[in-house]
C-alpha cells in the first residue's frame, strides 16, 4: 500500500515494497494540509556492538530500547505520515528482539523497514527470517581487504560471504565512510557492490564526531572527481552535509531537515540527527509529542 505526504514540494507518494518515490510538484497543497512528521526516522535500538571501528561516532554507554515502546512509536509514526524507520545502533542484530520488531512493522504498519548493520552476524536462518519483513538492508563496508580489516578488525572475505547470503534475497546497499584511507579503494568497493547486486552506494564523508575526524578537502576533491567519472549501475547517494556532490539525489528542495529526518537514540531521546547532543525525551505522551516539542524548541531558539 502506497503512502502519501503533502508538503512544500507538492504531493510525495511512496511505495515501500518497490521503493518507488513519485513527486507530483504541479500543485503545492496549502500549508495547513502539510504532513507534519519526520519522513524517515532512524532508531538506535542498542548501543552494543561487537566491533571497534576506528571512526565510530556511536555512544559507548550501555543502553537498549524497550521493544514495546518501539512498537508503539512505530504505530504513531505510521499514523502521522512517516514513510519509514531504519534500525541501527550500535549493531541492531545484537538486539534480542530484532526479528520481532521487523515483523511487527511489516505486519502492523505501512512503514518501510530498513536496517544498518556491519553484516557479520548474518546467517542463513536470520536472512530467511528477515527477508519477508525488511525492505532494505544497509551494510557498512569501509575500504576493501586490508583497509577494511584495519578499520573494522574483521575478515573482509568473511564479509563477502555474508553478502552472498543476502544477494537476491533482501534488497541492500553499501554504506561507505570516505576518508583518506578508504578513498583509494572506492572503485573496487563499487565493483564488489555491483557483483553482489547491491542497489545503492551511500557515501559518508567522515565527520568529526566520536572517534571520527573530519574528512580533508583533498579527499572531498578526490571523491567529487570519482563521482563525476562513475559509470556503474549503482545509485549513488551521499550524506546531507555534502549533498552538492551527488546530483541525482531525489530533490525535495523546500523540505526542511527537521521534517525530513529524525533520530531516536538508545536512551529514548528524539533528536534531529544522530550527531546531536540534545533532544527531547520521549515520554508517555508519545513520539509525535516529542517531535512537536523538538520543533517548537528549535523555532524559538
Amino acid at each position: 500500500m502506497s503512502k502519501v505526504r503533502l508538503g512544500p514540494d507538492g504531493v510525495h507518494i511512496f511505495d515501500r515494497d518497490s521503493g518507488t518515490n513519485v513527486l507530483l510538484d504541479e500543485i503545492v497543497p496549502p500549508r495547513d494540509r502539510w504532513t507534519f512528521s519526520p519522513r524517515q526516522v532512524s532508531i538506535a535500538l542498542t548501543n552494543a556492538c561487537d566491533l571497534e571501528c576506528t571512526h565510530c561516532y556511536a555512544s559507548k554507554i550501555p543502553a537498549r530500547l524497550d521493544v514495546e515502546s518501539v512498537k508503539q512509536w512505530m504505530l504513531e509514526l505510521d499514523g502521522a505520515g512517516c514513510f519509514g524507520v531504519g534500525f541501527g545502533g550500535g549493531e541492531p542484530m545484537l538486539y534480542p528482539k530484532i526479528q520481532e520488531l521487523c515483523q511487527f512493522g511489516s505486519a502492523h504498519t505501512n512503514l518501510a523497514i530498513t536496517m544498518t548493520s556491519h553484516g557479520h552476524r548474518l546467517s542463513v536462518p536470520l536472512v530467511e527470517a528477515l527477508k519477508s519483513s525488511v525492505n532494505f538492508l544497509r551494510i557498512s563496508m569501509d575500504g576493501v581487504h586490508q583497509t577494511y580489516e584495519k578499520i573494522r578488525g574483521r575478515s573482509f572475505l568473511s564479509l563477502l560471504e555474508k553478502l552472498s547470503l543476502i544477494k537476491g534475497q533482501i534488497p541492500f546497499g553499501i554504506n561507505y565512510v570516505v576518508n583518506e584511507s578508504t578513498i583509494v579503494d572506492l572503485m573496487r568497493a563499487a565493483e564488489i557492490a555491483e557483483e553482489f547486486q547491491a542497489k545503492e552506494l551511500l557515501l559518508l564523508p567522515e565527520a568529526a564526531h566520536g572517534r571520527g575526524n573530519a574528512v580533508t578537502q583533498q579527499t572531498l576533491t578526490q571523491l567529487s572527481d570519482w563521482i563525476g567519472s562513475y559509470r556503474g549501475s549503482l545509485q549513488l547517494s551521499i550524506s546531507s552535509a555534502h549533498s552538492e556532490l551527488v546530483r541525482n539525489q531525489p530533490p525535495l528542495p523546500s523540505e526542511s531537515e527537521e521534517i525530513a529526518f529524525a533520530h531516536i537514540d538508545a536512551n529514548g531521546i528524539l533528536k534531529r540527527c544522530s550527531f546531536d547532543s540534545d533532544g527531547q525525551i520521549i515520554s508517555d505522551k508519545g513520539v509525535v509529542h516529542a517531535f512537536n516539542k523538538l520543533i517548537e524548541e528549535r523555532e524559538s531558539a
